[in-house]
């Protein structure tokens, strides 16, 4: 107690002496004011360049240095699921109401027929037969005639086309197999005589008589067959056995067997396709004393192994073809190698896909295709095969929408003994029907060709469809003046229409452009007149045609060609029939 009020008293002595001193200079302080203190100079030899001390940054995460170090408990928990009545009853979803299109029945059987003017006849007929589960025979017959009637035509001019093709096959455990017989009867006349040929001849002659007989007739009949294995390195092939008579004494065999093999070969699998490909004909040519018969017999093999390489939208197909080909007749051994090779891109899905390619090859020509072609060819003519050495394309195609999908293509193409078609010159009044004025022989030369093709398809709905296509060629020859009766510029439109479930309705359109062709002059007798080239009108063939189901079994129909009544000529004076209608009808059925 005594201590601490000594310290207190001591305090307060310290307080009050401050109290004076402070008291006694603030006094002195004042006197010196009221003196003069005078001036002085101070010169400033460096300026003041002031300074930050480094200062202390506190970290953000202060460490602890607490002695106390408390591990954290690893907490487990479970939950108790305890069942809760409920009374809630979730409603029931309802599809939405779908408006279902009536099954389609289909039928085994139908046959068609219809009548039309110039006398025409259009008959098919066609029945399929279930033999067991994994057998069916089918037969297929077709007949479409007409008799006749163009302007100014001074012999007949009807033609007959009928066909009937019997067909089986069968599908095994491990592979597939169909075969079929197909023959085919066919008449044709000579008719494209020209009127001025006919006043040229002399009276007596017989092709000025209007029963003078320009028929002729072709018969075929063919074994095709193909086979397909699902397991092993032979995946199938397939083969052609035809022959072919006509009313002149010519006949032609041609035999064809395509297999296919595929092996794996490091990881990819190599195709590889044979052809076997023979012709073997003749021509009698008993119309001129002074030919002898021509023959033909041609052998081809070929080899085309390939192989397809698939990364992600890109497909590419590299291959090679290699043909021996043995003309016995003319004791000739030829050796061709062509590129197989083509390739695809998607560049934006299905809306643009990019392709090209490179192809050639040995194509097997025939008495047969050039009467398929041109039916008023003459029974004499020569069989070689074109050797097409390349043909180098690119394009593109895809959608433009859902509906509508596209296809552009440009292509260069070279061949050699490219078959060519060329009218015969007339013989003074001849009694061969085919050597006045009114048939066509073949005639070979080296061709280029520089072609652009354009395709569009629309496909609105169930009820219209439509096609437009179009395609230009420039030719350019070797030996010949112009590339004979090739058009360079042919376009077709097709289109479609379901107008309500009973009624339906289409159109085809067909243009062909210009084309060239060597004609002798129109007097026979005129053995010094030179050969002229004539320029065939490009023309347009219209068609339309309508139909009326009644029910699922019967329906009629109505057709109507060359809508626009042209009297153009397809070959050198070889006029089609006018406008032509033809009413019809088609069932089917059960048995």
């Amino acid at each position: 107690m005594i201590i601490h009020q000594i310290k207190t008293y001591k305090t307060i002595f310290l307080l009050a002496l401050g109290l004076g001193a402070s008291q006694a200079y603030a006094q002195e302080e004042e006197k010196e004011e009221k003196q003069d203190l005078g001036t002085e100079v101070v010169n400033v030899v460096k300026p003041y360049t002031p300074t930050i001390s480094d200062a202390f940054k506190v970290k953000a995460t202060p460490k602890l240095n607490d002695s106390v170090n408390t591990a954290k408990k690893k907490v487990t928990y479970s939950i108790f699921s305890v069942p809760v009545a409920s009374t809630f009853t979730p409603a029931k979803g309802k599809a939405a109401a779908v408006k279902k299109a009536p099954k389609l029945k289909l039928y085994d059987n139908y046959a068609t027929i219809g009548f039309g003017s110039f006398t025409s006849v259009l008959a098919e007929f066609y029945s399929n037969f279930q033999i067991s589960r994994t057998e069916d025979f089918g037969v297929f017959l077709n007949h479409n005639s007409s008799q006749g009637g163009i302007d100014n035509v001074r012999v007949d001019d009807f033609f007959y086309d009928t066909r009937l093709n019997l067909n089986y096959g069968a599908r095994e455990r491990d592979f597939s197999w169909r075969t079929d017989l197909d023959v085919q009867h066919q008449v044709f006349n000579w008719y494209g005589i020209s009127p001025t040929i006919v006043d040229a001849g002399a009276p007596e002659a017989p092709i000025l008589t209007d029963d003078f007989d320009v028929t002729h007739s072709y018969i075929t009949g063919a074994i095709n067959g193909s086979v397909a294995f699902k397991d092993g390195i032979f995946k199938g092939g397939r083969g052609t056995v035809r022959y072919l008579s006509d009313s002149e004494s010519s006949n032609e065999l041609r035999a064809i067997v395509k297999p296919t093999i595929e092996f794996p070969i490091a990881g990819e699998n190599i195709t590889t396709a044979f052809t076997v490909d023979y012709v073997s004909g003749s021509f009698a040519n008993d119309f001129a004393p002074n030919l002898e018969e021509t023959n033909h017999s041609i052998l081809n093999v070929g080899v085309n192994p390939s192989l397809v390489i698939l990364r992600d939208d890109l497909t590419v197909n590299l291959g090679v073809a290699g043909f021996v080909s043995l003309d016995s007749e003319n004791s000739d051994t030829d050796i061709f190698v062509y590129p197989r090779i083509t390739a695809s891109y998607r560049v934006v899905g299905d809306y643009f896909i990019a392709y090209g390619g490179l192809e050639g090859n040995l194509q097997q020509n025939s008495y047969y295709d050039f009467v398929q072609e041109n039916p008023f060819v003459a029974p004499s003519l020569a069989i070689t095969p074109t050797d097409q050495q390349y043909d180098g394309y690119v394009g593109m195609k895809g959608k433009l929408s859902n509906n509508v999908s596209y296809n552009l293509r440009a292509n260069y193409a070279s061949e050699s003994n490219k078959a060519l078609f060329i009218f015969n010159p007339a013989q003074v009044a001849s009694e061969v029907a085919f050597l006045n004025g009114n048939s066509f022989s073949v005639i070979y030369d080296d061709v280029e060709t520089l072609g652009v093709f354009g395709e569009l398809n629309f496909d609105v709905n169930s009820n219209f469809k439509m096609k437009i296509n179009g395609q230009y060629n420039s030719y350019t020859t070797d030996n010949q003046a112009e590339a004979w009766n090739l058009p360079e510029l042919r376009a077709s439109v097709f289109a479609d229409y379901q107008i309500t479930q009973q009624w339906f309705a289409g159109i085809n359109l067909f243009f062909v452009g210009e084309r060239q062709d060597l004609v002798f002059s129109n007097d026979p007798t005129d053995i010094l007149a030179q050969p002229q080239i004539t320029t065939l009108d490009s023309y347009l063939d219209a068609n339309a045609h309508v139909g009326y189901r009644f029910n699922d079994r019967l329906s009629a129909f109505g057709r109507v060609n060359n809508i626009l009544d042209s009297d153009y000529q397809k070959w050198l004076n070889y006029e089609v029939q006018g406008l032509q209608g033809m009413i019809g009808a088609t069932y089917k059925f059960d048995f």
